[in-house]
């Protein structure tokens, strides 16, 4: 192994995918109704269920020296880092790694550790971190993987809808909020992550099917050609997940896809009935 890739929980990617490929995960922490729970064993529908019943998830930023003591055996140990993380976008951690990255460069000058702003969230992060373990074990090493993260990140098109907006107005996720309310009845946002790794309101259309029908047709304008790998999360909606991925494949046939329920803290963030997209695509999207 040339070097490591190291993530934190946001991308959402499987324990067991994480454990084949040797991937460290940094957590994230969250109170449920003021009290940080112990020995937590995520069941997304009931984790949703207790949040449509008014239980109150908030979230914290991981700081600095969280991230110093996650990267630090790495280091001693002698192998160069290659951290991916959720979008500085949404949440000020990144920085915090940024700020614990620069004292651990100065403690080991001989190691190459980088860092990557996924400017996404969910599995639009972790399709990047995807990504990098493909680089790896082709031979590619830590500076060229994570400079092709720095570009590849721009590709990555992440379209998403809420059944409700108070949970993204009460974190103040949504840069554009005038624009993502409905005034009539079923009106239901249309949402993307921009080149500020921001969430921004881009449509709107009238019903929750057309919404995952408009989710499927920009996959079908933006999508890059080809064998391609895509991210699905959603916060407890089997059903529209089952639906969207029948108008994906109806699209195209070759289409490897991750399906994820919404980790605690994203999820958190963009409430039950959530249901996202990832793929790569045209830059135009964003």
């Amino acid at each position: 192994m040339s070097f490591t890739i190291m993530t934190d929980t946001s991308a959402n990617l499987p324990e067991a995918y994480l454990e084949e490929h040797s991937i460290p995960c940094i957590a994230y922490s969250f109170l449920i109704d003021g009290v940080e729970p112990e020995k937590f064993v995520f069941d997304g529908k009931r984790f949703y269920d207790d949040m449509r019943a008014g239980t109150l998830v908030t979230t914290s930023q991981i700081p600095p020296q969280r991230y110093a003591d996650f990267f630090r055996p790495e280091l001693e140990a002698g192998r160069d880092v290659l951290f991916v993380g959720m979008s500085s976008g949404i949440s000020g951690s990144f920085q915090n790694a940024n700020l614990a990255a620069e004292e651990l460069r100065a403690e080991f000058p001989e190691r190459r550790l980088r860092l990557v702003d996924a400017l996404g969230a969910s599995l639009g992060e972790g399709l990047l971190v995807m990504d990098a373990v493909r680089w790896r074990a082709a031979g590619v090493g830590v500076d060229a993987a994570a400079d092709r993260l720095l570009g590849r990140r721009y590709g990555i098109c992440q379209v998403f809808t809420v059944d409700d907006l108070r949970y993204l107005k009460r974190g103040g996720r949504l840069s554009n909020l005038a624009a993502a309310v409905g005034t009539v009845l079923q009106i239901k946002p249309l949402l993307k992550g921009d080149n500020e790794g921001k969430i921004v309101c881009f449509e709107k259309v009238r019903g929750r099917r057309r919404a995952i029908e408009a989710m499927a047709e920009k996959f079908r304008q933006y999508a890059d050609p080809g064998p391609l790998t895509v991210g699905i999360a959603h916060a407890d909606c089997r059903a529209d997940t089952d639906a969207l991925v029948d108008m994906l494949r109806a699209i195209r046939s070759d289409l490897e896809i991750v399906s994820v329920v919404y980790e605690p803290v994203t999820g958190s963030h963009v409430g039950p009935g959530t249901l996202a997209l990832f793929f790569k695509g045209s830059t135009k999207f964003r």
